[in-house]
């Protein structure tokens, strides 16, 4: 009886193991197509590249396209200095930024000065409304 036991053992850990390396193959597989689509969708931004676009570099460094000329770039810095990189290291196309009349119409109004509750309330988004006690500050016998 015990040499039946044992052998029944032996066949569920190998079947567990044949089940882990599927899912093992399957989550390589699916990575791997995200990594696919993640650098044809780089190189096809590489490519339409064009002078005048306000880019940033792999590096941090932002800058204006002036020209594109096989694989090198040529972007000039917001001090006026130009400087040449590998296409492959443009790494996103930098969004416009807003105008100040813009950046004006939609700042938030800040809190009245007189309301000493103010600084204590956050926005719905950041703090659950259960973390707030009547006052408005957070209420710390809930931890």
């Amino acid at each position: 009886m015990d040499m039946a036991a044992a052998a029944s053992s032996g066949g569920g850990s190998s079947s567990f193991l044949l089940i882990f390396m599927v899912l093992a193959v399957v989550a390589l597989f699916v990575m791997n197509s995200f990594a696919r689509k993640r650098q044809a969708k780089a190189t096809e931004f590489r490519s339409t590249l064009q002078p005048g676009q306000q880019v940033m570099t792999a590096a941090g460094m932002f800058g204006t396209v002036t020209a594109v000329d096989g694989d090198k770039v040529t972007l000039v810095s917001s001090g006026g200095q130009e400087s040449e990189w590998l296409l492959a290291a443009i790494a996103k196309l930098v969004e416009d930024q807003p105008s100040a009349e813009e950046a004006e119409d939609d700042a938030v109004e800040p809190a009245a000065a007189d309301d000493p509750t103010s600084r204590y309330i956050a926005d719905a988004a950041d703090v659950p409304p259960t973390d707030l006690g009547p006052d408005g500050r957070r209420d710390e016998t809930t931890r």
